[in-house]
């Protein structure tokens, strides 16, 4: 018991060591200046979001996703929650002109974690992949109207999506 007042103190000094505030200053400098945001994003794997501005009720509405890699070497990225796998998770936040969320219809998966190198696609330098998926499979739009669609899944595939989509359903 008399070396626990020691032990305590010292697995305190380990674990503080660790804290972001206690690391090289460079670090800390890299993570807020922005010609290292600039440079990080640049190299980042990036997805896009395309659909045709005007759909008719009986159409599929076809979504295409683009990741592309603008870095000088191969990237990868979890497939997980995007169009390059089938429906089986709600990746996409849909939403009608008055902001009332469209209700998801397909499957959702229990994943295991982390995730096994089969669940990765790689993208070659300053190259891209792309996926369609038809919103009318994975979600229950049936109103004519405004809607818009945004990517809610970067945290688990890795892809940055900035940017949303609108389209009109009409009859």
């Amino acid at each position: 018991m008399k070396n626990f007042k020691y032990i305590l103190p010292a697995a305190m000094l380990v674990f503080a060591s660790c804290s972001p505030t206690t690391r090289p200053a460079e670090d800390n400098v890299a993570k807020t200046d922005v010609a290292a945001d600039t440079t990080v994003a640049e190299k980042a794997l990036i997805a896009k979001l395309s659909i045709k501005d005007t759909i008719k009720t009986g159409e599929s509405i076809q979504l295409k996703f683009t990741v592309y890699n603008n870095a000088d070497s191969v990237q990868q990225f979890c497939k997980w929650h995007t169009p390059f796998e089938p429906w089986i998770s709600k990746y996409l936040d849909i939403k009608d002109e008055n902001g009332v969320e469209v209700s998801y219809k397909g499957a959702m998966a229990k994943r295991i974690m982390p995730p096994p190198a089969d669940s990765y696609l790689k993208v070659q330098p300053k190259d891209s992949v792309a996926a369609e998926a038809d919103l009318l499979k994975g979600y229950a739009i049936t109103n004519p109207g405004k809607y818009t669609v945004v990517y809610n899944s970067q945290n688990v595939s890795g892809l940055s999506v900035k940017d949303s989509v609108t389209f009109v359903y009409s009859k």
